[in-house]
């Protein structure tokens, strides 16, 4: 049991009508999960406004409203607490009720369009192979101290969030690794939570169904470093022409990374091929088994903020000499007839671009270059020709197929996509709309040396056609087909 009083602290409150001081059990948001004498805070989410649940939770039990307007009937010997944003101060009832785990640990939140979820997975994996218990909480996977649990959203929501920090500190955890989205900002997912470090990887056209305009994306992740406090540290990537914009307002001290722009954090590539790149931090070299100048800039972040949390420059660069891909992050097998197959998440037209020049840049051009590539239904449309055409232009054959269609017809986005093929590259495509016998016909014409990219689910293990998931992973039936196909 709480003291709602000790829950409010901080909060930002409008009026109450009744008692603060009352014991109550939990926190809640979600109307059917209250149980009798539990907070119920009534959030105006993207598609429902808890608002209107407000009887509904009352009648189950609830002992205090937390909203953002008084209901006309106010039952007697509940307490109402009026604020100004509901989010926000669900957010801080959480942290207090879990007794600020966030204060206990360091946590290190990681924001961009690409490479949240490689920069935050290099960055437990290297602390933990520098001898630190730590927490992780990715697109992939949410780890503590080594126990994997099952993940659903890059950002999870607060109460579930401070739940896994609070144990995560009572394990003996002295770091946190998260992600934090665009949608996690702007729907305040992350009030609440103290970060030591903000780190921002890059920003390009995504997530425009959600944000609607390229402004609204980058204000939503430029607020994560407006909302810092003087005690946190933000660090930007000085070559992205938005990077030191994420910084204009920020009251954190702030430090940058570069490859090509003067920085604190100061990186070089010196060679580069198919199984990894001799790299330079800060006047020190090292050999990584990650490949792209995209895993350049994530690993160049992950230097910087060890660095800012206190590590020693040479264990780092030693430790990360040892890691190895991400999940569905360029990851790379060779076929037993010596087709090389690459998988790779790359899902923005920013991220397939990226990983198409860094092919181009390591391929002796004396192989055939064939990408498989979708989009997703029910996401950013203006997407699709973009893809298409970057695809195209940049592949001996572009093979577009289904990705997740969700909800829409798997044939009209592909129809949306071709859309975006210049004339002179039509002869270069095919469509196919069964991932799976686009990823067989690569197979198919493939020889060996030829190269292979799958992008856009990468990490993921299933399709969802129709609003159904099933089993599907792009490694998985690569690495079938080749065998059965005898590639």
């Amino acid at each position: 049991m709480r003291n709602l009083v000790d829950l409010l602290y901080k909060v930002s409150i409008s009026e109450t009508i009744g008692s603060t001081k009352v014991e109550v059990n939990n926190i809640q948001f979600d109307s059917r999960k209250v149980s009798k004498n539990d907070v119920f805070v009534a959030v105006n989410g993207v598609t429902v406004d808890g608002h209107q649940y407000i009887e509904k939770a009352i009648g189950l039990g609830t002992k205090a409203i937390v909203c953002e307007v008084l209901p006309e009937n106010l039952v007697e010997g509940v307490t109402y607490v009026k604020v100004e944003n509901s989010t926000i101060a669900l957010g801080i009832l959480a942290s207090n009720f879990y007794e600020n785990p966030t204060k206990d640990l360091k946590l290190v939140g990681v924001t961009g369009t690409n490479g949240k979820t490689t920069t935050t997975t290099l960055l437990y994996e290297l602390f933990t192979k520098l001898g630190y218990a730590c927490a992780l909480i990715s697109t992939i996977k949410i780890v503590i101290d080594g126990e994997v649990i099952p993940s659903t959203h890059t950002t999870p929501d607060i109460l579930t969030l401070n739940k896994m920090f609070r144990e995560a500190v009572d394990r003996g955890c002295e770091f946190a690794f998260m992600e934090v989205s665009s949608h996690g900002i702007h729907q305040n997912r992350i009030a609440g939570l103290h970060f030591e470090v903000a780190g921002f990887t890059n920003i390009t056209h995504d997530h425009l169904d959600y944000h609607k305009t390229f402004a609204n994306y980058l204000e939503a992740k430029k607020k994560f470093f407006d909302d810092l406090p003087k005690t946190s540290t933000a660090i930007s990537n000085a070559d992205d022409k938005n990077g030191k914009v994420m910084l204009q307002n920020t009251v954190a001290t702030k430090k940058l990374y570069a490859l090509k722009t003067d920085a604190e954090f100061k990186g070089k590539i010196i060679e580069h091929q198919f199984d990894g790149m001799q790299l330079e931090f800060n006047g020190k070299e090292f050999w990584t088994s990650l490949i792209g100048q995209f895993n350049a800039y994530n690993l160049l972040l992950v230097f910087g903020v060890a660095s800012i949390l206190g590590q020693d420059e040479l264990e780092v660069l030693k430790a990360l000499s040892t890691l190895g891909n991400v999940d569905g992050r360029f990851q790379t097998f060779k076929t037993e007839s010596g087709i090389i197959v690459i998988v790779d998440y790359a899902h923005t037209p920013d991220a397939l671009e990226n990983v198409l020049d860094t092919i181009e840049g390591i391929r002796t051009k004396n192989e055939k270059l064939i990408t498989v590539v979708g989009c997703g239904g029910d996401r950013d449309k203006t997407k699709r020709p973009e893809m298409a055409d970057i695809a195209s232009e940049k592949s001996n054959l572009a093979i577009f197929t289904s990705d997740n269609p969700r909800t829409e017809d798997a044939e009209e986005i592909l129809r949306e996509m071709e859309v975006g093929v210049k004339a002179q590259f039509y002869n270069r495509t095919l469509k196919i709309t069964d991932r799976k016998e686009a990823i067989k016909t690569a197979l198919k014409m493939a020889e060996p040396k030829d190269i292979i990219l799958i992008a856009g689910k990468g990490h993921e293990t299933y399709q969802e056609i129709n609003g159904v998931r099933t089993h599907f992973s792009d490694v998985e039936v690569a690495s079938e087909l080749s065998k059965i196909l005898n590639k």
